[in-house]
């Protein structure tokens, strides 16, 4: 079968080395891996591999939403390479496919930081939530643009990515602040327009994401500011919640009322161990979404996926 190759391992080495790679893309990386170490018969066989393959991952890890968007991809590849060739010829074509699809992820990004520059402008005062590879390449295209801009960053916790976000624009030298998360609905007046990246972008053009994008958002509705939404296209999963709890990695812990001993309750602790890292946003709360494919309303998510599942 697989041999001793491990895909969590090689998996979590992708992840861990390259600090700009997506789970969706560090997923295709680590199929393609799989399978140019494979050495099945039969096309049923490569097939299982694959799905197996797919399955372990996705278990293996607490967020697999994005992760799951880059496993459909590649079976939907395979799957239209199996029917019309063999099992060498198609495990040669996946692996160029795959190879492909990870080297020009990075450019999905850049192309996403050219659709939504134009809505950066200067003299903006732009809020931020949590830390998004995407959001940042946005950013850093409209500091080479010479605009001016503010930004302010949620401090995201339980991990505090935010952190990491305001870091980063300080060395590009933009004026920023981080602020408490409670503190969305403070600071929105000033606020010119909202940017929020994705885990996943779902069937209905809602959103999975950080948790507090959905507070976020509602906040931004009501105070009648835009709220952008920015992902590359491999994020498109095939998902459609109709509440926070359909979504996979919902549990039926988190945020319950357990018994605790006064006494022993860390709180901080519990912080992370008991509330959830992902929310939905619903389609309605999204002004307009930049992705690689254009600028686009939420309902052409849909249309999107149609195309590339029924294709």
């Amino acid at each position: 079968m697989a041999g001793a190759f491990d895909i969590v391992e090689h998996y979590n080495s992708l992840i861990k080395e390259d600090a700009s790679i997506s789970a969706p893309v560090a997923a295709v990386g680590s199929l393609v891996k799989l399978i140019e170490k494979q050495n099945a018969t039969t096309m049923l066989e490569f097939m299982m591999i694959a799905r197996q393959a797919c399955d372990r991952l996705k278990k293996a890890t607490d967020n697999s939403i994005s992760l799951s968007a880059g496993c459909d991809v590649f079976l939907k590849q395979m799957s239209r390479l199996a029917h019309a060739q063999s099992v060498e010829e198609c495990r040669k074509a996946l692996i160029k496919a795959g190879t492909d699809f990870v080297q020009g992820a990075g450019r999905c990004r850049d192309i996403v930081a050219e659709f939504g520059s134009p809505f950066v402008r200067d003299e903006q005062t732009i809020l931020i939530h949590s830390y998004s590879r995407v959001i940042m390449g946005l950013l850093g295209r409209a500091v080479t643009q010479n605009k001016r801009f503010r930004v302010y960053i949620t401090e995201s916790r339980p991990d505090q990515s935010g952190l990491r976000a305001a870091a980063e624009l300080q060395r590009l030298g933009v004026p920023c602040e981080v602020i408490l998360d409670a503190a969305v609905g403070y600071i929105m007046e000033k606020v010119d327009m909202v940017l929020v990246g994705a885990e996943g972008v779902v069937e209905s053009g809602g959103l999975i994401n950080k948790i507090g994008t959905y507070q976020l958002a509602i906040i931004a509705k009501a105070a009648k500011k835009p709220l952008y939404a920015l992902a590359e296209s491999f994020k498109f999963v095939r998902l459609y919640p109709l509440s926070q709890y359909d979504l996979p990695t919902h549990r039926s812990d988190l945020l319950s009322f357990k018994e605790k001993r006064a006494d022993e309750t860390d709180w901080q602790a519990e912080l992370s161990r008991s509330n959830p890292m992902l929310d939905y946003t619903p389609p309605g709360f999204i002004t307009l979404m930049f992705t690689d494919l254009g600028v686009m309303t939420p309902s052409g998510v849909s249309d999107e996926l149609i195309k590339f599942y029924l294709d």
